[in-house]
Order: structure tokens, then C-alpha cells, then sequence
């Protein structure tokens, strides 16, 4: 676990605060924790809600754990729990979420398939032999569920915060029940999250279009839940009109929620490095609540918790990339024919890079505050031989252009640039011959350069 407290510069490692291996009912089918929660407890104690996952975890119970801290050592402590003391498994339960609301604790769960309501017979059957496959629960137990087991779910506990104290409620349907109400085209797929702002409960979730993260509000906890937008995507589709075809990077799941911090609002996400979507890049965006209660979706950039634009001066990892695509970038998984051809970050070594860089690929920083930038260098490697056009627009080349030859070990190479004063980003628009890998981009002011020439 990370800490940052108000001061979002500085941040620190934790260390490791929990082990699937502790809970009881780890295996090797259960072997993994998904996108778990923290809340404190009326008691003054901080409560950790998880799933275990694995090849058997839409058959988990929402366990939790305890800590006398939000970062220290937990320990098990139980399931969540119906009054009859039986362990509560109606619906599916993957990515618990849970607030404390003026004492009452709220827990919400829930998944849910990409799927279309049955049209008829035939594939109402056939659509409840899917379920029964993915989920491992039998045909009886899918059709016991009068609500239907996906979608998601509230329902408050004790302040035991294990035991259920109030009737299931549906806050957000999942698709196959989704036609005709506001959620059409943006239901609930995962990573339930709550947050309550004022007189407003905003739940925000994964939708089946798998990478954005939107948002549904509510004057009340359990429902009457209205869709609202989407906060952030992180491809970038839908912003600005952004279609799903020209996504500007590898697109996922997604996982994440708004944080206050002083007088600020941040959405928290991801993107995926390494082509999949288990290797995860932590981000964050700042993001703003107009007074109608609506947030506007936002840009992924390279800024993060910058708080402005970054300084253009210095050595940047290529991992700051916002911006990763050939033009044809695949979805939630990637096709036999694009392995090897598609761009990645990636890692080894300790060294975090892009790799498989091909003709045609563009890469993207945004945003900088230029002054008085001179050069740019990238720091490469690869048996490429081409050029990186370097341009303030996309697939631009007013900045500069870097020649690139075979190396194989890293090997910075420099061009002269001419960049306006002022914001703006910068894109690296590589076309030639075979592949590269990019470690960093180095920019250098007017200044820096005389001041070598001093010294000369």
C-alpha cells in the first residue's frame, strides 16, 4: 500500500497489509485478491472487504479484515453474513465497496456479464448455460434470484460489519437488463465504489464497454440511481467525440474512484502495460464537480497529480506516455496477428520502456509548460532505422526530427527543436524500418545549453 496524505508529490511504500494466504478459504482455485476496500468502522478500527478470486471465485464469499490502522498488518476476521448466521451468496460478489455513512455502514457489490436480454426461448437457454459455465453455479440457483444474480448491489451491515441488516437492493442494472432506462449502453460491469458529496451518493463503476469509468447519482443509498456520464476512459473514447476505433492506447477494465484532496477532486484509474489486463499503470486525473452535480469526462495526460502542466526540462521515463497507439490498438485482448506489432510498456531489468515500436506508431506526452526548450533527445534501442517526427499536434513534425539507427545497447539521440513558448504537448511519430524500444525523452532549455558551453 502507497500513502500520500494531503501532499500528493510525496509519496511512500507501505509495504505488503494483507495475504490472500490469510484467509481460511484460500486454495489453489482461490488464490488471488480483487480490487478490494477500506472503511473505518464505528469501533475507531479500519475494515478491509475483498473477494477471493481464482478459477472458483464467483463462488467466494466477501470476506474482510481487520486493522487498528488504515496501512498497518490486518488480520481475517470473517464473511459477510445474513441474520440467520449463513453466509450470504444471492448474487455475484466480486469488487466489494463500502463507506461509512454517518455510522451506518454500506457495503455494494456485484459483476455482471456484457450480455443482451434473451429474445427469445432458444437463447434464453442458451445464455443460462453460459452463465452456469462462467459462474459455476448451477441452472436452479441462477433462476432462484428473482433480481437476477448480475448487476449491482447494496446492503448495510451491523456494526459487527459482517452481519446484513436490511433487504438487497439493485443500484446500477447490468446490461442484459439495461434497455430503456439511462444506463443503456454504459451498465454495470464491475469495480463498485461509493462516495457521498453533500446530499448526493455518487456510485461509480466499470460499464461493459470495460474501459471507462462512470458515474451514477443518487439523493438516496440504495435507490433511484440515475446515469450521469463517463468520468474518464482510458483509451480516451467518447472524449471530445473520440470513437472506439481511434482509441489512443490498449483499452481494458477498469478500476477506480474520485478522491478529495483539500479542495480538489482526482479520478483515480488505470491503463494496462504489457498488452494485458492484469499489469496495471496506476493514474490519476484531476477532475471538476459543477454545481449541477455533473462531472465532465476527462483527457487522460501525463500530468497526473503534477497539479499543471510538467516542467519541460530533464529526463522523463518513456512511462509517462499518455498516448501509446499504431492507429489500430486492440481491445480488452490482443489478436494473434498483432503480437510483435503492437506497442507496449513494458519492464525488465528494472528499467521501464516501450518496446515494439513499428512504423507508424505514435507516442504522446501531455501536457508541458514550454520555455526556452533548445533539444530533445530519446534514449533508444533496437534494430529500427527511421526517423521519430516530433510534433506539438498529432502526427505532427514542427519540433524536429530524430534520425534512428540500429543500437543495441540504449543510445541517446538528439535533435535540434523549435517549440513556442508555453503549454502544449509533445507527440513522437516514428516511421521507418523495423523495431525499436524507447526508455526516455530528455528536453533541454536554451539556458542549459549555454551554460554547457561555459563550461567548455
Amino acid at each position: 500500500m502507497v500513502r500520500a496524505l494531503d501532499d500528493l508529490t510525496d509519496w511512500r511504500y507501505e509495504g505488503i497489509i494483507y495475504r490472500a494466504k490469510s484467509d481460511p478459504n484460500y486454495s489453489e482455485k482461490l488464490n488471488a485478491i480483487y480490487a478490494p476496500d477500506v472503511v473505518q468502522g464505528n469501533d475507531g478500527r479500519f475494515y478491509l472487504y475483498y473477494n477471493l478470486s481464482g478459477d472458483d471465485g464467483f463462488n467466494a464469499p466477501i470476506s474482510v479484515a481487520v486493522c487498528d490502522t488504515p496501512v498497518g498488518e490486518y488480520e481475517y476476521y470473517g464473511v459477510v453474513r445474513n441474520q440467520d448466521g449463513s453466509v450470504y451468496h444471492r448474487t455475484l460478489s466480486g469488487d466489494p465497496a463500502v463507506i461509512n455513512d454517518s455510522g451506518v455502514i454500506r457495503l455494494y457489490f456485484g459483476w455482471a456479464l456484457p450480455i443482451d436480454k434473451p429474445r427469445n426461448k432458444e437463447e434464453e437457454e442458451l445464455i443460462l448455460n453460459v452463465m452456469s459455465s462462467v459462474f459455476k453455479w448451477s441452472k436452479e440457483r441462477i433462476l432462484a434470484e428473482p433480481m437476477g444474480i448480475m448487476g449491482a448491489n447494496t446492503v448495510e451491515l451491523a456494526d459487527d460489519m459482517v452481519t446484513i441488516t436490511s433487504k438487497l437492493h439493485r443500484v446500477v442494472p447490468p446490461q442484459m437488463d439495461a434497455k430503456n432506462t439511462s444506463f443503456e449502453g454504459h451498465a454495470f460491469f464491475e469495480a463498485s465504489s461509493i462516495r457521498k458529496i453533500d446530499d448526493t451518493y455518487y456510485f461509480i463503476y466499470s460499464s461493459q464497454n470495460y474501459h471507462e469509468l462512470c458515474y451514477a447519482t443518487s439523493k438516496y443509498p440504495d435507490r433511484d440511481f440515475e446515469y450521469r456520464g463517463v468520468i474518464i476512459s482510458n483509451g480516451d473514447v467518447g472524449y471530445q467525440g473520440r470513437e472506439a476505433k481511434d482509441r489512443l492506447n490498449f483499452t481494458g477494465n477498469n478500476h477506480g474512484s474520485i478522491v478529495r484532496v483539500k479542495d480538489k477532486w482526482y479520478i483515480f484509474y488505470h491503463r494496462h502495460t504489457n498488452l494485458t489486463n492484469f499489469s496495471r499503470q496506476a493514474c490519476a486525473e484531476e477532475i471538476e464537480i459543477l454545481p449541477d452535480g455533473s462531472i465532465p469526462q476527462v483527457e487522460i495526460t501525463s500530468c497526473g497529480l503534477n497539479g499543471g502542466p510538467l516542467k519541460a526540462e530533464g529526463e522523463y521515463s518513456a512511462y509517462y506516455a499518455c498516448n501509446l497507439t499504431n492507429g489500430n490498438m486492440p481491445h480488452f485482448e490482443v489478436p494473434k496477428e498483432a503480437k510483435g506489432k503492437t506497442p507496449y510498456m513494458t519492464c525488465k531489468n528494472g528499467e521501464r520502456f516501450i518496446t515494439d515500436i513499428q512504423s507508424g506508431t505514435d507516442i504522446g506526452y501531455k501536457y508541458f509548460d514550454m520555455q526556452n526548450v533548445s533539444r530533445i533527445s530519446v534514449k533508444i534501442r533496437g534494430k529500427g532505422e527511421g526517423v521519430f517526427q516530433i510534433g506539438t499536434t498529432f502526427q505532427g513534425n514542427d519540433v524536429g526530427t530524430i534520425t534512428v539507427e540500429p543500437h543495441e545497447n540504449w543510445k541517446e539521440v538528439f535533435a535540434e527543436a523549435c517549440v513556442p513558448n508555453g503549454t502544449a504537448p509533445l507527440y513522437f511519430h516514428y516511421e521507418g524500418n523495423g523495431s525499436i524500444e524507447l526508455l526516455s525523452i530528455v528536453l533541454i532549455k536554451v539556458e542549459e545549453e549555454e551554460a554547457k558551453s561555459i563550461k567548455v
